[in-house]
């Protein structure tokens, strides 16, 4: 196994070259990338007989989504149950979900640099069982609309929705442009390192930060319910902002959805400096051994470069089989 996943991780993914647009809708500078390269709804292509990065999936994924009506996911395989459902349906299933084991995974910073990387890894985890995640999407990472820059990603996203996705908003830019006091900006250094967009900021330009972030996902065709933060480096007035604007908000420990919280810590793997790489395999392991009803699982793009977190990672899923996949959406409000 260790040599497959050698041999798999070596492989990696490329990061996709970002599409040059008219102009920039929000300011800030041009588009990374040069030609964009053509790619279908469902995903980035793949050379004909080239290997999966990180043996992410042993089969090929079928496409009749393309040809399904919006809001309507296409019939799934070898079941009579279609894309739609009852009221009443819907209800039972999510009793019978918070009542069970549950495992909750998020998959952090879905932007256009990283489409590739992102749908790669939801193949894998849908061969490892994992059939609902939570996908936190970068509205403008390098200050233009997701929408814009990548069509083939929206339209992505609104297909895994369909599957039963929940997408949420992560942010804004996902980069921190102000400094705070100095043991605040130790802190979100600690937390994630520039990754920490809402430390510094007042209540008014967090409000509006917030509030373009969800008008560009908006206008992507995104209606999203929650909201992570970016190194989960939440201040006051970004807790007030979101209790006025979404329906559930997630913590590093905790998830909140209006007056009800709820203990659940999440888990990852880090990869920011040699210790938190060398430490992380095992660290997720315990983290895992010792959750109890809910295990609560980050993943980044990043985080599947090394050989021995794709091995400690696979062992956790397949290990957690047996709890029943939640997005974190049914895990705030049941």
């Amino acid at each position: 196994m260790l040599r497959r996943a050698r041999g798999a991780v070596g492989q990696r993914a490329k990061r996709p070259r970002g599409r040059r647009a008219g102009g920039d809708v929000l300011g800030g500078r041009p588009a990374r990338g040069g030609r964009a390269r053509a790619r279908s709804a469902s995903g980035p292509s793949r050379r004909r007989g080239a290997r999966r990065p990180f043996d992410l999936g042993r089969r090929a994924r079928g496409r009749a989504w393309l040809a399904a009506p919006p809001g309507r996911a296409p019939r799934a395989e070898g079941s009579g149950v279609s894309g739609t459902e009852p009221a009443v349906a819907r209800r039972t299933r999510r009793a019978d979900r918070a009542s069970a084991k549950t495992l909750a995974v998020a998959l952090h910073d879905v932007e256009p640099a990283t489409f590739e990387r992102c749908a790669l890894i939801r193949d894998w985890l849908d061969d490892l069982g994992v059939d609902r995640i939570t996908l936190l999407v970068i509205p403008a990472a390098d200050l233009h609309p997701v929408g814009d820059r990548s069509p083939e990603l929206t339209a992505w996203l609104a297909h895994r929705a369909r599957r039963g996705d929940e997408i949420a908003q992560h942010g804004f830019r996902h980069l921190q442009l102000r400094s705070a006091s100095v043991p605040r900006q130790l802190v979100a250094r600690a937390q994630g390192a520039r990754a920490a967009e809402f430390v510094g900021l007042g209540d008014a330009d967090t409000r509006r930060v917030v509030d373009a972030g969800r008008r560009v996902l908006r206008l992507a065709g995104l209606d999203v319910r929650g909201f992570v933060a970016p190194a989960y480096a939440y201040t006051p007035a970004l807790r007030a902002t979101l209790a006025e604007r979404f329906a559930w908000w997630a913590g590093l420990v905790q998830l909140h959805a209006g007056d009800r919280v709820r203990l659940a810590p999440a888990v990852g793997l880090g990869t920011s400096g040699p210790l938190k790489r060398a430490a992380s395999p095992a660290l997720l392991r315990l983290g895992a051994a010792l959750a109890g009803g809910t295990l609560r699982l980050d993943l980044h793009p990043a985080d599947l470069d090394h050989p021995r977190h794709v091995l400690a990672l696979e062992r956790v899923l397949r290990a957690g089989r047996r709890r029943t996949a939640v997005t974190l959406h049914e895990l705030a409000c049941p």
